[in-house]
């Protein structure tokens, strides 16, 4: 079929299905107001879809609050194909389903597990997920199946959905979108004329174009509303008023045009949004009607009942659901929950029996409070706020009212509802709470803070204020809320948290010590509290434990506070053991599925691996970094592309990004950010010979030792700064400062850092006794840019005291080193002292990391090391499908024609070489 006036998206949607048959997947949102047709390019494309399989949705607007209920709707005919999925991914999807017991998986493992069934099923013949009414999904589906379409690539996926315009504009965003609006006016007369059943005045046909504003359902549903004699004279016309109101109007009316048995048999179908017509035939006996009244609703065109129960357009479904009386909604509601079977869908029965319930009634609260329990096991954590916060509702005994809200504000935080947590947490200070009770949602308030203003300064203080009150009930909890404390302070640091940082500190030190063996937490906040209360070598000992406690964090731990917990290494100046649980969490926050976390962990292993010289490793880990984040929405500053942009030393690609991460994270209060910024610029101007500008920029990062780093890194970018630039007091104060940092953990990596910034403040032999013991100490670390910048150091040194042969083997051995990995400021420095000693430099050929794009280099990398394609789609989250697509065009342009030619055409060695 051809729709009147759609020409131009009817040929986007061939174009669509052609490229999918083609091999190229595809995601589409059509947006446009109610009624305006989206439904039927919908019906059109499915049509069109000839050799797909079709999965379809609908969202309903009475089911936005069980989680994953869209996503089930569209996966029913995949789940024979459950089996085929990796082992965690099908938990998963059985889990959320219901079909299964487990851990609740996090909602991007969910994605994931949806993009893996959809290959699957595209591997027999192309398929078609059609979802409409997005506005009305659910959000665990929506975010879903946001996440999945932007992850499509080669899999012959096509996703189409449909949303309203202003209510819908939020859902499924940022994805490709055809606007779908009015007809023009001569296809609306066209479209009216073709439809109309009797005379009708020509004034009045004018009327009805003009006031329809070309959307075709208000134009179909005007003659079928309406009598012969008001559309002859126009007396039934409207008053001016939104288009889809008057839709809905219009099928209000004709649905009270039929028989009352019929209009609460279409009630109850659409408050049964599976559409499942045995439980419709269990409805109808329940309130006594005989089946067949539903026919005059078919007659009449508003729904079809086969083997699923279909309205002919939502706004039937809407419409029909908002004009029925009260006390019919609980009549039908109160026979679905009766037709549903407790054993198999006892959440939906509880929803059912709770919009049966207009006034207080303890047995559905607590059914309800069930289902929450059972949800939440899924990772339904929506669901579960939504059951919470109806079950405080139907809630009469003050005490068990406060009570239940308290746990309904816990769950919406937990689902994202922030305004209404903090709106349940004011309905339970209402009522007589407890001192447990206050203090828990004393710590919700300050959990919403840090939420919702990352680094602010209201969040520290108060969950400061939270943990006081916890610790009379829980000192575990109280603990916890101390940890997030900390962090949200380290945040801020720096723009104005000092004060309530040491207050932080102070409570932590003053918290009772745990009966038995401490454990992680407990020994973390220890040894980072008392860094700034009692100094780094008092603090060192408690720290050594904490970081050997660490190294085993669970996987939970690692997903709740993970991120912090690698601090203890570099404290205690660490690079192996950092190395080593930065490797480890990421790969359990991988294994888990745990997308929302993964930029924060993927990011803190790419600034290892800048550390370690793997700027390759590193650049693919910020490409995924950034990928991931665009799919779920992270605002993470770029740490590790701040540091990645500063050590490779290209000015075009790092001075802006610095000034913008300057700028907004002051903005925002995130000091980290802000103190990482100018510590990167430090390193960059330091490598580009611009000390003076350097030297700015690292006195910005240490005018204050409130956080743990990275000011204490940035000192050794001020000693040499300050020293180039002829301020030798400041870089000597710079450089006792960092010896108080440094000595007392007394690592390779610590004395190294030491000895090479006191070097550059002497000018006799003891300053090269030092420049070696750095390049000695620093050898037997896997540090290597600072490796190549302790030789680069002293071949400066030995230029200028006239030693210029011995100069040369110094400088030579840092230009290599610095080249090797691109970076760009450093070695460029080390060809001019080379130049000035007479030696003739060599030019670098171009890396492979120029010819692939980093998500190519890094598939062809896991590939190169014997993984599956399987395999490598399951660690990057992408299917199989896509990694064979990424793979030919590996090939392609490193000219080879298989796996096995990857070994030498892509170098095993990623790391700079330790020298001479």
């Amino acid at each position: 079929m051809r729709l009147l006036g759609r020409q131009a998206e009817c040929e986007e949607l061939d174009r669509l299905l052609s490229e999918v048959r083609a091999g190229q997947s595809h995601a589409l949102v059509l947006r446009g107001e109610a009624g305006v047709g989206k439904t039927e390019l919908l019906a059109y494309l499915a049509e069109r879809a000839e050799g797909f399989s079709i999965a379809r949705a609908v969202g309903i607007e009475s089911e936005m609050e069980l989680a994953y209920s869209g996503l089930h709707q569209l996966c029913l005919p995949m789940l024979n194909l459950l089996e085929r999925l990796p082992p965690g991914q099908h938990d998963a999807l059985t889990t959320v389903f219901g079909l299964g017991d487990g851990p609740p998986p996090g909602r991007f493992l969910v994605g994931v597990a949806t993009l893996s069934l959809f290959a699957e099923m595209a591997e027999r013949r192309p398929l078609a997920c059609i979802v409409d009414d997005g506005q009305w999904l659910d959000q665990a589906s929506a975010q879903v199946f946001g996440f999945v379409a932007r992850r499509l690539l080669a899999e012959r996926v096509a996703l189409v959905g449909a949303a309203r315009t202003v209510i819908g504009d939020g859902v499924l965003a940022g994805l490709p979108e055809l606007s779908v609006g009015p007809l023009s006016e001569v296809d609306a007369r066209a479209l009216l004329l073709e439809h109309l059943i009797g005379p009708l005045d020509a004034t009045v046909c004018d009327q009805i174009v003009a006031e329809s504003h070309g959307n075709p359902l208000a134009l179909l549903e005007f003659p079928r509303s309406w009598s012969a004699t008001d559309l002859a004279g126009g007396f039934g016309l409207p008053e001016s008023h939104p288009v889809s109101a008057r839709i809905e109007d219009g099928f209000s009316r004709r649905l009270r045009q039929l028989p009352p048995d019929t209009q609460l048999l279409v009630l109850a179908a659409t408050a049964e949004p599976l559409g499942d017509p045995s439980l419709l035939h269990s409805a109808a006996k329940t309130l006594e009607i005989d089946m067949q009244a539903v026919d005059p609703a078919v007659d009449a065109g508003l729904l079809t009942v086969g083997q699923r129960v279909e309205f002919s357009h939502p706004l039937v479904r809407s419409s029909a659901y908002r004009s029925a009386a009260t006390q019919d909604r609980h009549r039908v509601h109160r026979a679905l929950a009766e037709a549903t079977n407790p054993d198999h869908d006892p959440d939906r029965r509880a929803w059912h029996r709770a919009r049966a319930t207009s006034g207080p009634d303890e047995e559905v609260a607590a059914e309800l409070e069930r289902s929450a329990a059972r949800a939440q096991a899924r990772g339904g954590v929506a669901a579960a706020a939504a059951f919470l916060q109806r079950a405080t509702e139907l809630t009469e005994d003050p005490t068990r009212r406060s009570e239940r809200a308290v746990a309904a504000a816990e769950a919406s935080f937990r689902a994202g509802a922030f305004e209404a947590a903090l709106k349940l947490a004011t309905t339970a200070e209402a009522g007589p709470i407890d001192g447990f009770q206050h203090a828990r949602l004393s710590l919700l308030r300050g959990d919403v803070a840090l939420v919702l203003g990352y680094g602010g300064d209201d969040a520290p203080a108060l969950l400061l204020q939270a943990a006081k009150h916890l610790e009379t009930w829980d000192l575990d909890l109280a603990r916890q809320a101390l940890l997030t404390a900390y962090g949200a302070a380290f945040a801020a640091s720096y723009l104005g948290q000092r004060t309530v940082f040491l207050e932080i500190c102070q409570a932590i030190e003053d918290l009772p010590s745990p009966a038995e063996e401490p454990g992680a937490i407990a020994l973390f906040l220890e040894g980072m509290a008392r860094t700034h209360t009692s100094g780094r070598a008092a603090a060192m000992p408690v720290l050594k434990r904490a970081a050997g406690a660490i190294a085993a964090l669970p996987r939970e731990d690692v997903l709740s506070w993970g991120w912090m917990a690698p601090a203890v290494y570099h404290v205690t100046w660490d690079p192996e053991g950092s190395s080593a649980i930065y490797e480890r969490q990421v790969q359990i926050v991988r294994e888990a599925g745990a997308l929302a976390e993964l930029p924060v962990f993927a990011s803190s292993l790419a600034l290892d691996r800048v550390w370690n010289g793997d700027l390759a490793g590193a650049a693919l880990l910020v490409a995924e970094t950034d990928a991931v984040a665009a799919a779920t929405g992270s605002q993470l500053p770029p740490f590790a592309g701040l540091r990645l942009a500063a050590t490779r030393g290209r000015e075009a690609e790092a001075s802006p990004l610095i000034k913008s991460v300057i700028e907004q994270a002051t903005g925002r209060g995130q000091g980290l950010a802000v103190r990482v910024a100018q510590w990167s610029a430090a390193t960059l101007y330091n490598g580009l010979s611009r000390y003076e500008e350097a030297m700015a920029a690292a006195r910005q990062v240490t005018a204050d030792d409130i956080d743990p780093y990275p000011h204490m890194w940035a000192l050794s970018e001020l000693v040499e700064a300050a020293v180039r630039s002829g301020e030798p007091e400041l870089a000597r104060s710079a450089a006792e400062r960092l010896t108080e940092l440094t000595v007392p953990a007394g690592t390779d990596w610590a004395l190294a850092t030491d000895a090479r910034a006191r070097a550059l403040l002497l000018d006799d032999v003891a300053a090269d006794d030092l420049y070696r013991e750095a390049i000695e100490r620093f050898g037997r670390t896997p540090l290597r840019p600072e490796l190549a910048r302790a030789y680069l150091l002293r071949g400066e040194w030995l230029r200028r005291e006239g030693r210029r042969v011995d100069a040369r083997d110094q400088l030579r051995t840092a230009y290599e080193m610095f080249s090797a990995v691109s970076m760009e400021a450093f070695a460029e420095r080390a060809r001019r002292e080379l130049k000035a000693t007479g030696e003739k430099v060599r030019k670098r050929s171009p890396e492979t990391s120029e010819v692939l794009t980093p998500q190519e280099e890094q598939i062809a990398r896991l590939a190169r090391e014997g993984y599956s394609n399987p395999e490598i789609g399951a660690q990057l989250f992408i299917s199989a499908r896509t990694v064979e697509w990424h793979l030919r065009k590996v090939f392609t342009k490193l000219g080879i024609s298989s796996r096995r030619q990857l070994r030498t055409a892509l170098p095993e060695g990623d790391r700079l070489s330790a020298g001479p």
